[in-house]
């Protein structure tokens, strides 16, 4: 436990960036996951209208520092390659 008021503080902080960083991480992976279902489906038109969700939220993500950018390039390129392909 904190002794100082300044690590008490500290660790509120800390409690309270993790909350919020575990739910963007949540609600980052729902959006890959829904996008991934809608390409295994082969609905096309459901996963164009997907993508762009998807590299929103990524694009939110790295900027909040939750993911670094090349891996969400990476990962916009890859799921784009995949819906292209359909």
């Amino acid at each position: 436990m904190p002794i100082t008021k300044s690590a008490e503080k500290a660790l509120r902080q800390n409690k309270r960036r993790r909350a919020r960083n575990i739910k963007q991480s949540r609600s980052v992976k729902d959006e890959i996951k829904t996008l991934k279902k809608l390409v295994v489906k082969k609905d096309k038109a459901g996963a164009a209208k997907a993508l762009p969700k998807v590299y929103k939220s990524l694009d939110k993500a790295v900027k909040t520092n939750l993911i670094k950018k090349n891996t969400a390039s990476r990962l916009k390129s890859r799921l784009t390659k995949s819906v292209n392909k359909l």
